[in-house]
């Protein structure tokens, strides 16, 4: 009897054990199935943002202990790998709602940091910007060295030394430089430096960084040798999607990139120097909306290609050819000359197309609402100095034709 109710003791226990298994792997079934239901449902950032804007926009911040030194938007169309650079200028001015006050749009990031500062830019430019690469100084120098250096333009050599007796010394011509040449670059300022001598050298840094990406596509294709070279920089990326992200812009044309800067007007405000965009922002929008509408709708001939321009004022408006020089150059145009028109009554604004390239010269017109264009027959055995000459009529308020 007692061996009976052993028995079925033990036959009990062994039929609870199979049940809590049994249950344990319908447990795990169905973790596993909600596991591979998310992983199928999980959106991939780069192909959503694809499906509402045609182009891929990223804000590249170079920081040094918490100040930007740079700031550039990298748009880039994947079908053609051809990309545009706008420079965010750090003294670029306006009363800023995260500030609440009137400042520099780089005091954003020291004092509300990243996020807030990409959210003031996309104000700014008046579009969405979905990804952010920040950079820091500190580690800018290893992430050099592990792309093989950076190469930049030095058109005078700098032996110099610094207040602190940091010592300066770099060669000058084309030069590739490592992690610790790179830090001077970026640092260095010499008496006779001009605000747009240290600019251009760090727009040249930016311009370095695209090509060395170009260079590494074998590293940065790579998702192992990716990883380690990640942890050199920030994003606002899961690093799956930051992978991916990357291995779209590592095969930009990097030779063909040109940055544009914000242009406007200077003034002193609470001791300090701010530059106001022109026409109350509304140019830079302008400006970053055609960069972006030139990388889908043009050929391979137009993508950033720098096009030359002769402006000529057919009207009595003094310094109105000059002015108008500034509003095209900070579109990206060459202006070879500004001159007086040979009369000055010209009722409406006309474009002279001297090259034949109609798409191009409707992007000049659209961008100051000109339809008046006039296409010259071209003469083949001769070079045009010049692309486009463009005659200011009275139509012409200073922004667009009326």
């Amino acid at each position: 009897m007692r061996k009976s109710e052993f028995d079925r003791e033990m036959n009990s226990r062994a039929k609870r054990k199979s049940g809590v298994i049994f249950l344990a792997l319908i447990l795990l079934i169905l973790v596993c199935v909600a596991v591979g239901l998310a992983l199928s449902l999980r959106t991939d950032p780069l192909s959503e943002n694809l499906k509402s804007d045609r182009v891929v926009k990223t804000l590249f911040v170079m920081e040094d202990k918490g100040e930007v030194l740079f700031t550039d938007v990298f748009i880039y169309y994947p079908p053609t790998k051809r990309g545009a650079l706008i420079n965010i200028l750090g003294n670029t001015g306006a009363i800023y709602r995260s500030l609440d006050r009137v400042d520099r749009i780089d005091a954003i990031y020291a004092e509300k940091g990243i996020d807030v500062y990409k959210s003031e830019i996309e104000n700014l430019i008046g579009q969405t910007i979905p990804f952010y690469v920040v950079f820091k100084l500190e580690d800018f120098g290893e992430l050099t060295d592990m792309l093989g250096g950076m190469k930049v333009f030095i058109p005078d050599s700098v032996d110099a030394k610094s207040d602190d007796g940091e010592h300066w010394l770099l060669p000058s011509g084309v030069v590739n430089l490592d992690g610790d040449k790179i830090h001077t670059y970026l640092t260095f300022s010499k008496a006779d430096d001009s605000e747009d001598d240290v600019i251009e050298r760090r727009q040249n840094v930016m311009l370095s960084i695209f090509n060395a990406f170009g260079k590494n596509q074998r590293i940065l294709g790579d998702r192992v040798t990716f990883d380690s070279v990640s942890k050199k920089f920030s994003a606002n990326l899961a690093p799956d999607d930051l992978f991916r992200l990357f291995s779209e812009l590592i095969q930009v044309d990097s030779e063909r990139l040109i940055p544009q800067a914000i242009t406007g007007t200077r003034r002193v405000v609470d001791g300090k120097v701010l530059l106001f965009p022109f026409y109350d922002g509304d140019l830079i929008k302008d400006v970053v909306k055609q960069a972006s509408n030139a990388l889908v709708n043009s050929d391979d001939e137009n993508v950033n290609r720098v096009y030359v321009l002769e402006i000529q004022n057919g009207t009595t408006k003094t310094g109105f050819a000059r002015n108008t020089s500034v509003l095209l150059q900070s579109a990206g145009y060459d202006v070879l000359s500004t001159t007086n028109a040979s009369t000055q009554d010209y009722e409406k604004t006309v474009i002279i197309n001297h090259i034949g390239n109609s798409e191009a010269v409707k992007q000049l017109g659209d961008f100051i609402h000109c339809t008046n264009i006039i296409d010259e027959e071209i003469d083949y055995e001769t070079d045009a100095n010049v692309d486009f000459t463009l005659i200011l009529g009275n139509d012409f308020d200073g922004r667009y034709v009326r």
